[in-house]
C-alpha cells in the first residue's frame, strides 16, 4: 500500500483548487480547455487591439466595483460578485496555512500569496481577452485568502488551548 504524505495530499488538493479557479474565473464554469487558452493567447498577440480594449474596460479604481456591489446588494449578480470573490479564495488561505507547519507563514505572507495568485488570474483574463481586469477583484480575493488563513489560525489556536 502506498503511503501518502501530508505534503503530497495538500499538493493534490492545491492543484484541484487551481483547476476550480481556472474553471470559475477564466472559463465561467465551462469546461477547462488548455488548447483554447493557447488559441486565445495567439489571437490576442496577433490582434493587440483586443488587449487594448480590455485595458480601456478595466477597473483600476480601488473600491469602485465594491461600492457598486454594496449599493446593489438586492441584486443576485452583485451578491455573487462581492461574496463570491471572497469565498473562492478562502481555500487558498486555508491550503497555504496547512501547507506550512506551525504557523510558519505570516499574515502578510498569506496576503502576498493570495494577492499574487489573484493578480495572475486577473492578468490572464486581460491577456487572453476572457473577462475583465478589476482591481477590486484583487482586493476581494486577497481578503478571502486572508480570511481563510485567519480561520485556520483561530482553529489551530483553539486546538492548542484545548490540549493544555
Amino acid at each position: 500500500m502506498m503511503k501518502y504524505t501530508r505534503g503530497s495530499i495538500l499538493s493534490v488538493l492545491f492543484l484541484f483548487y487551481l483547476y476550480i479557479l481556472l474553471k470559475v474565473i477564466l472559463f465561467k464554469f465551462g469546461s477547462v480547455n488548455i488548447a483554447f487558452l493557447w488559441q486565445k493567447l495567439h489571437w490576442t498577440l496577433e490582434y493587440p487591439e483586443y488587449m487594448r480594449y480590455g485595458l480601456e474596460r478595466a477597473n483600476f479604481t480601488p473600491f469602485k466595483s465594491i461600492a457598486q456591489n454594496l449599493h446593489g446588494l438586492s441584486y443576485r449578480h452583485e451578491q455573487v460578485n462581492l461574496f463570491g470573490n471572497i469565498a473562492i479564495f478562502l481555500p487558498c488561505g486555508i491550503l497555504v496555512g496547512l501547507w506550512t507547519k506551525h504557523d510558519s507563514i505570516s499574515f502578510l505572507g498569506a496576503a502576498a500569496l493570495s494577492f499574487g495568485l489573484s493578480l495572475a488570474l486577473e492578468c490572464s483574463q486581460l491577456l487572453l481577452a476572457m473577462g475583465s481586469f478589476d482591481v477590486d477583484d484583487l482586493i476581494l480575493n486577497g481578503f478571502g485568502g486572508l480570511l481563510g488563513w485567519w480561520i485556520l489560525f483561530v482553529v489551530r489556536r483553539e486546538r492548542a488551548l484545548a490540549q493544555v
